[in-house]
């Protein structure tokens, strides 16, 4: 694959997959600045993994995995990963105009679950499989599901304490 052909597979995953990758920053940044240097590492990543995708999982669940290992890496670190420009991607990932409250209250309860609940509650609102959730983060199907229960009770019980 040359340079040529690798940068256009990485443009046309980034504008496809936008929305994807603004849900997994939103989740695993704090602040502007970490959304704006966590995409920044995801877009590196993703556009290293260009060379490496071989048909065997769709685009879909491909990018799905190095963004979320790469969130998973970042958010761990106690040093934050190096600034990297890619001029070509300015622009591209952009938060919803749109204001709603109950997406913003989701999506903070999202962030302040442990890391793999916070991967596992995204691949589920994105309606992976249990099979495919357990292929992308390392763990049984079964143990997605025990998950998942937990989780739902979680924020079931987050929502009746909002509500009061």
């Amino acid at each position: 694959m040359t340079k040529a052909e690798q940068d256009e597979v990485f443009h046309e995953w980034l504008a496809g997959y936008e929305a994807l990758l603004f849900k997994i920053i939103r989740v695993y940044a704090s602040s502007h600045d970490d959304e704006d240097d966590l995409f920044q590492e995801i877009a590196v990543q993703i556009w290293k993994s260009v060379k490496g995708y071989r048909n065997q999982s769709s685009v879909h669940t491909w990018i799905y995995k190095v963004a979320l290992n790469t969130a998973l890496k970042w958010s761990t670190r106690s040093k934050k990963a190096a600034y990297y420009p890619i001029d070509e991607s300015a622009g591209i990932l952009q938060p919803s105009a749109i204001e709603n409250p109950q997406l913003d209250w989701l999506y903070n309860q999202i962030s302040k679950l442990n890391e793999v609940d916070r991967s596992i509650t995204l691949l589920m609102l994105d309606g992976f499989s249990y099979k495919e959730m357990a292929d992308i983060i390392g763990i049984s199907s079964s143990n997605v599901g025990v998950r998942i229960n937990r989780i739902k009770t979680h924020l079931q019980n987050q929502a009746k304490v909002s509500a009061q």
